[in-house]
């Protein structure tokens, strides 16, 4: 198992304004609220752009710091990248000549990891130091050298940074020992271009992963059976640029969902995929919540207390570990005891101490969580450790009695854009101010 040290944290040295979040709860949401472009979708197929040498216009993308990360490292490897606030980036990768990712830009993000699998599939090489990111527990990336291994590619780590490099990629059956969403786009990245034919078996069947195989397929790639546990692709010589639309943030439009629930609202969550929200809509029946279902819409309604509930996160079509800190923060008001288990990452309650500065009654035990629900929470400073860390608080300050402050809101811009704004528009009293 390969694993790197802990980097500097970049908002810490580059002179990014520090920021909190200011919010008077108990404004009771009501609307319509549009869901962006899928964070996790966007930041593989941003990427794997660079597998063609040609132009990629992609829709639909969140205006988000992740965003706006890899547009600068697409740069600082030669491509030409226009990037606007709607959502639309236009990559031509014909004037990249690197195989090389800077360590200051690819500290900023997780996701860089994808950088390894585009870079191998184009150069036949690639230097990527460890990437950065929230920190929600070891994320080992054993998985991605063990399919990229496969393939035929050499792989060593020096002075923090990953080198991969290989005469040439041939197709492989590669089987995933543990469902890992990064491991699985990233070998479909590096394969599409090898010889031959691969096959990724116990793959991860997200809706992300989907869209990564639906663009890589716009591109001229032969990729089959994604969204399912068996993956098959056929190596191709070159691919095209193209145009694609991503899909909607099925967690961005989880946690809306569960905002609604919390301040006993009434909202309707638009520009989303239901069937991707199915194991959200049906935790919230069972807790009592309304629900209804739209063609690309989603209502929810609640007027009391929510019932308690036992949630296990779970791979896709399983309850999502990105709504588990969310969810948690509602159950904290819910009548009666709600166990929740943390099946994927081993370090993402980190929030729970924070709530319970609110007055929520919590008790960890490894990884599970008991929540004893109290009839309300009260505002308090709080501090976001990571992304959806950071939603939860914002759900807590929008249930809670009085103000709340949530500092480390550069987590927050990771992967929700607008936030603020969405929420005012709905009737929330938050407001964004200078640390």
């Amino acid at each position: 198992m390969l694993g790197g040290g802990e980097c500097p944290d970049y908002w810490e040295w580059s002179g990014y304004t520090l920021e909190k979040l200011i919010i008077t709860g108990g404004n009771r949401l009501t609307g319509k609220v549009s869901v962006s472009g899928a964070k996790n979708a966007a930041v593989a197929i941003i990427p794997a752009a660079i597998l063609c040498e040609g132009v990629c216009t992609i829709d639909n993308l969140p205006y988000i710091d992740d965003v706006i990360v890899l547009k600068d490292i697409l740069t600082q490897i030669g491509a030409k990248v226009d990037l606007t606030t709607d959502g639309k980036m236009v990559i031509d990768s014909s004037g990249i000549n690197t195989y090389r990712a800077n360590y200051d830009i690819v500290n900023r993000m997780r996701a860089s990891y994808y950088l390894i699998g585009v870079l191998l599939g184009r150069f036949g090489k690639a230097e990527v130091p460890f990437p950065g990111g929230c920190d929600i527990g070891a994320r080992p990336i054993d998985q991605h050298i063990k399919g990229f291994s496969a393939l035929g590619a050499d792989i060593f780590v020096e002075h923090g940074i990953i080198k991969a490099s290989a005469k040439r990629l041939v197709g492989a059956e590669i089987y995933l020992d543990v469902v890992s969403v990064g491991a699985t786009i990233n070998i479909m990245l590096a394969a599409v271009k090898a010889e031959g034919n691969t096959t990724i078996v116990n793959a991860a069947k997200e809706p992300h992963v989907v869209d990564v195989a639906n663009f890589l397929n716009c591109m001229g790639a032969n990729v089959k059976g994604a969204g399912t546990d068996i993956i098959r692709i056929k190596g191709c010589q070159q691919l095209k640029g193209c145009s694609y639309t991503i899909i909607p943030d099925q967690i961005e439009a989880g946690t809306f969902m569960i905002a609604a629930a919390a301040t006993m609202g009434d909202v309707t969550v638009c520009n989303v995929i239901p069937k991707h929200l199915e194991s959200v809509s049906a935790k919230l029946v069972e807790m009592g919540v309304t629900v209804e279902e739209m063609d690309d819409c989603i209502r929810v309604k609640n007027n009391a207390r929510p019932k308690k509930v036992n949630i296990k996160t779970l791979p896709y079509p399983g309850f999502p570990t990105d709504l588990q800190q969310p969810m948690s923060t509602l159950l904290s008001i819910a009548e009666g005891t709600s166990v929740i288990t943390e099946n994927v990452w081993e370090a993402r309650y980190k929030h729970i101490e924070e709530i319970k500065k609110m007055g929520a009654k919590v008790k960890i035990e490894d990884r599970v969580a008991i929540i004893e629900g109290v009839p309300k929470l009260y505002g308090a400073p709080v501090t976001a450790s990571d992304l959806r860390a950071g939603a939860a608080l914002v759900i807590a300050g929008l249930m809670a009695h009085g103000k709340t402050e949530i500092s480390n809101v550069k987590y927050i811009d990771r992967g929700y854009e607008n936030i603020e704004q969405k929420l005012i528009k709905l009737g929330a009293d938050i407001v964004r101010v200078k640390e």
